[in-house]
């Protein structure tokens, strides 16, 4: 009898329901899997009055506690469980952490308020770094666009003290050697400047920290502004002012998905155009984009 047949007439072998716990409340936005996991060690975590264990997986009918508050994973019969997401300008001199002991400003006291959830940062700036951020209530979301695996695209506009040579720019394409790695840039785009001034539009599929900046370092030349200019499918949009936020519409946060190879939790409604038709949604974003040159002064390259 073949492998398959048994499987087949063995009424013994049941389907597994649900979710595991851990993936339900990242992706509602509780917190990350690893700290859910964590809490679940502590025993903080309880199911339908029972002590939560690695593994678990739950419905929507199911009662979840945390630290004796209930919690709300699932939308309420009849609505949608939509995943956000929040296009943030950062200006330099924030950081990107919800707390700063030195008692710096944070990017997350300029953020909207989030009714049920949190918003999650996807990757970080450093202090002096300004330009795109996005947030996420999704905690899955946020943690494949930052994996090093799903490849995602950053992309920088640069400035740099002096005129960077065509074997530095090689050197940059090819791989430098820094004290955690080796790192190279995928594409490096020259947009202009003046004086001892110069702007390069780089791209990389990583984050590691202050690694655009040792880049350059790593060949002689100094960063004097950096600015991060896209994420993925998303651009820094222009009319957002430094300190700003705009939530991204759906098909904006369908591209992103799609890029993190996750699927909408809901169809996706269609906006209605001045003329009454449907707007189509525009086609999934193709992992890497070509960089598309815009200086901080709005000119085109």
């Amino acid at each position: 009898m073949s492998i398959e047949s048994t499987v087949e007439t063995d009424e013994s072998v049941q389907p597994l329901t649900g979710e595991r716990l851990q993936k339900v409340m990242a992706r509602a936005g509780v917190a990350s899997r690893r700290q859910v996991e964590s809490w679940i060690r502590e025993g903080k975590i309880r199911v339908n009055r029972e002590t939560a264990t690695l593994g678990m997986r739950i419905t929507p009918e199911d009662e979840v506690r945390l630290n004796g508050d209930q919690l709300h994973l699932y939308p309420k019969e009849g609505g949608e469980m939509q995943t956000r997401v929040l296009l943030y300008h950062k200006p330099a001199g924030q950081v990107t952490s919800r707390k700063d002991p030195e008692g710096r400003d944070t990017v997350f006291k300029h953020l909207p308020k989030v009714r049920g959830g949190r918003w999650i940062a996807i990757g970080r700036l450093d202090y002096n770094t300004s330009g795109l951020l996005l947030f996420t209530t999704d905690g899955e979301l946020a943690h494949r666009l930052m994996h090093p695996s799903t490849e995602v695209d950053r992309e920088y506009a640069v400035r740099v003290l002096g005129e960077a040579t065509a074997g530095q720019l090689e050197q940059l394409r090819k791989g430098v050697e820094l004290e955690d790695g080796v790192a190279r840039f995928s594409d490096i785009v020259e947009s202009g400047g003046k004086g001892t001034n110069h702007w390069y539009h780089v791209v990389l599929q990583e984050g590691r920290n202050r690694e655009v900046r040792r880049m350059w370092e790593a060949v002689g030349l100094t960063v004097s502004r950096l600015m991060r200019v896209r994420y993925g499918s998303i651009f820094l949009d222009k009319k957002i002012r430094a300190g700003k936020s705009r939530e991204l519409e759906r098909e904006e946060v369908r591209e992103l998905m799609q890029v993190a190879g996750l699927k909408m939790e809901a169809p996706l409604k269609l906006k209605r155009t001045e003329e009454g038709t449907a707007a189509r949604p525009q086609k999934g974003a193709a992992r890497r984009k070509k960089i598309r040159v815009r200086t901080p002064h709005g000119k085109k390259h």
